[in-house]
């Protein structure tokens, strides 16, 4: 395979990573770092090195470590129920065969039903499901600033 189609595969991985930082179903950030990865391969590590392939790894496992915590800690903040919590889990789930308008807001239906059903309290329902969302928003965000900085390592490591 030659080197110009290795950067065209190179920067289709990034940008399917983008698009996966919003989009369930697709590993963003591993999709980034997998494209980082093989642009640091095609020129033997020599312009992008193994610290910043490193660098860059972090910041992906951190990605995905906050794009659980964050919707978990809007939950736990409003007190919300386990039912809450997997309401929120199966609303995610579904939300991927609604299209972007179901992955934003099914968790937060997902949520808020489950909370309903644990306390049978509408009000209660309503605060902890719009808690997880706006978590899973903040996750979401954090998500996209991490892999546009990975993005921008990768990029000036290559033009340095």
């Amino acid at each position: 395979m030659t080197d110009t189609l290795l950067w065209i595969l190179t920067i289709a991985l990034i940008l399917a990573g983008l698009a996966g930082t919003v989009l369930p179903a697709l590993p963003g950030t591993l999709l980034v770092l997998a494209g980082v990865v093989l642009g640091a391969w095609i020129d033997d590590f020599s312009r992008v090195g193994w610290g910043t392939v490193a660098a860059v790894t972090l910041l992906a496992v951190l990605a995905w470590g906050l794009d659980y915590v964050a919707a978990l800690l809007g939950a736990q903040r409003a007190g919300a129920s386990r039912q809450a919590i997997v309401g929120a889990a199966l609303g995610t789930v579904a939300g991927i065969f609604m299209g972007l308008v179901g992955v934003l807001f099914m968790p937060l239906v997902g949520a808020a039903i489950g909370e309903y059903l644990a306390r049978q309290d509408s009000q209660r329902a309503v605060k902890v499901g719009v808690a997880t969302w706006l978590g899973i928003m903040a996750g979401l965000v954090a998500k996209v600033v991490i892999a546009f900085m990975m993005i921008g390592i990768f990029v000036a490591a290559l033009l340095i």
